[in-house]
């Protein structure tokens, strides 16, 4: 079969590989589709190797078609599903334990679909097993236009919730708007902990930390909980004591691929439950920025790089659909 490798020179190449051997407790996919995400840049860069037992290509999710399950699985050959990966997205098939495999929801693509696995998961175990959100409160989001940033504006509003966000152009702030954001900062242009004290902040979904995160804590309710999620804008921040103690703030840290296959099929499962019901109903929608063929996947990733992108940008196969 054809993957997508990381060359010496940290290059993307499509290139010919042994088909996967299926495991106990495993799914095959026929790979129709993948999703790209900034966890794969850093792959490419050396920075974050794919769990034990995935293969060294890069893709952190998926959609297709079932090639093969286990006889007891609820999944048969044939059956449309999309899947959380920790790593081997970008190939014609992938071999997945049972608990991370999806239906695809109703009324959905298979270009779709691979655009909401990690976003959507990420958002879930943020905003609701970790942010405990509620309605009424205020949600901050970093990034807002990027295809996790999206997502968890959805998310955020359909629990509910009032949301901030940040962006870098006025064309990503329309992105953000149009996904339902109620104030959205332009990072270039404006001061972010000034414009955050005007719209105190109850949960923060964190992309970027580094210097500007101990500033915008002054802008946080009693009580609220600052979730880091990615460090992007850099790994250090001076934080007043004071002002974590006297309100009772929460700062937390959060990944999604290091969790174990067990936490990461529970949160699945509470997709399937909720979120998924409001996807097939357009309620809730995959933001797609861009489809383009698996053997793009270097640009795919320079868009990435430039920050060109307002929403998930999608790599394809030939059968894709």
């Amino acid at each position: 079969m054809k993957a997508v490798l990381i060359t010496p020179e940290k290059k993307l190449l499509l290139s010919e590989v042994p088909a996967p051997e299926n495991r106990e407790g495993c799914v095959v996919i026929d790979v129709h589709a993948c999703g790209v995400n900034r966890a794969d840049l850093l792959q490419v860069d050396g920075k974050y190797p794919p769990p034990a037992g995935w293969p060294d290509w890069p893709g952190l999710e998926c959609a297709g078609t079932v090639y093969s399950a286990p006889g007891s699985s609820r999944f048969r050959p044939g059956d449309k599903v999309c899947a959380l990966l920790g790593g081997g997205g970008y190939a014609e098939q992938v071999v997945v334990p049972e608990e991370l495999v999806m239906p695809m929801p109703e009324n959905c693509s298979f270009t779709e679909a691979a655009a909401l696995p990690e976003v959507f998961a990420t958002a879930l175990l943020n905003l609701v097993r970790i942010g405990n959100v509620k309605p009424g409160q205020t949600v901050f989001m970093q990034a807002g236009a990027s295809g996790l940033g999206l997502a968890v504006i959805q998310l955020a509003k359909f629990l509910g919730a009032k949301v901030v966000t940040t962006v870098s152009s006025e064309v990503k702030a329309g992105a953000a708007r149009a996904a339902g954001a109620d104030v959205v900062i332009n990072r270039t242009t404006m001061n972010v902990p000034e414009e955050l004290k005007k719209h105190p902040i109850d949960v923060a979904i964190d992309c970027a930390a580094g210097e500007i995160l101990g500033e915008c804590l002054e802008a946080m309710n009693r009580g609220g909980k600052w979730i880091v999620i990615a460090t992007l804008g850099g790994t250090e921040t001076r934080v007043s004591l004071r002002t974590f103690m006297a309100k009772h703030i929460s700062l937390e840290g959060s990944t999604l691929r290091s969790r174990t296959n067990a936490e990461k099929g529970e949160i699945l499962r509470a997709l399937e439950a909720t979120v998924w019901p409001a996807v097939a109903k357009g309620t809730l929608k995959p933001v797609i920025d861009q489809v383009m063929p698996i053997t793009e996947a270097e640009s795919a990733h320079r868009i990435l790089r430039e920050q060109r992108n307002a929403g998930k940008v999608i790599l394809t196969f030939p059968a894709c659909n």
